[in-house]
């Protein structure tokens, strides 16, 4: 990520932690005092996503035969391993730490930079986790619902992690033009990835609150707090992403 981005996202991210604050909610009843504008940044986002990040991503797909789009994936997610590893060993877990560890370095040896996913052919699991998970399994609040320009669904708290979890991924230490260009081959190989998740989502009667809910209630499965309703089967599209 750009130097000028990762700035700007933390000011404003940080000027909503500091204005809001953080709280708990239920389930029941999503936090969302934004929501007339988080709906128009939502508007924005899924607009970008059908004139710009939709098409790309599946003229990517047209282009780049299975095998290569699974070593894109296993690559970018291999980058993300540090920060799941550092957040297992705050939120208690140092096994699973020590599991992300040996993931990272036999993945990055062995499997090619992280082209090829050495570590689960031997058995070594992999873990998803996040500073905003570990806020919530320490007992910090979801606070309120947010919708962040491109970024898209988000808390307060996980907008928190997300300021924490930068330095966490590599590409944070390139300089900007290789930062630029991995974070958006990142965004695009994601994009296609759930490209059917996202097709179901643009087909839902109100698609703001549907992803709302879906999204609130993964994030309450990831730190513990179990949760069902008919959002789950879209849930579970983007859990075997993320």
């Amino acid at each position: 990520m750009p130097l000028a981005t990762r700035g700007l996202l933390i000011l404003l991210l940080g000027t909503v932690a500091l204005v809001t604050g953080c709280a708990h909610q239920r389930l029941e009843e999503p936090n969302d005092p934004l929501e007339p504008l988080n709906r128009k940044v939502f508007a924005f986002n899924m607009g970008l996503d059908r004139y710009v990040l939709g098409p790309v991503s599946r003229g990517y797909v047209k282009v780049t035969p299975a095998p290569v789009r699974r070593s894109v994936t296993n690559f970018f997610d291999n980058l993300h391993t540090p920060r799941s590893m550092v957040n297992n060993v705050l939120q208690g877990e140092p096994e699973a730490g020590a599991q992300d560890f040996a993931r990272f370095v036999l993945n990055t040896t062995v499997g090619v930079v992280g082209l090829f996913d050495v570590a689960s052919d031997v058995g070594i699991p992999g873990h998803q986790e996040d500073f905003g998970q570990t806020l919530g399994v320490w007992g910090l609040g979801e606070g309120i619902y947010l919708v962040l320009p491109v970024y898209g669904a988000s808390t307060l708290r996980d907008g928190i992690g997300f300021i924490v979890d930068i330095p966490l991924n590599p590409t944070f230490y390139l300089d900007d033009g290789p930062a630029f260009v991995l974070t958006a081959a990142d965004i695009i190989n994601l994009r296609a990835n759930l490209d059917a998740a996202v097709r179901q989502l643009q087909q839902a009667f109100d698609s703001y609150a549907f992803l709302r809910a879906s999204y609130l209630q993964r994030r309450k499965k990831m730190v513990g707090v179990e949760s069902s309703s008919a959002a789950d089967e879209f849930e579970d599209e983007f859990d075997d992403e993320f």
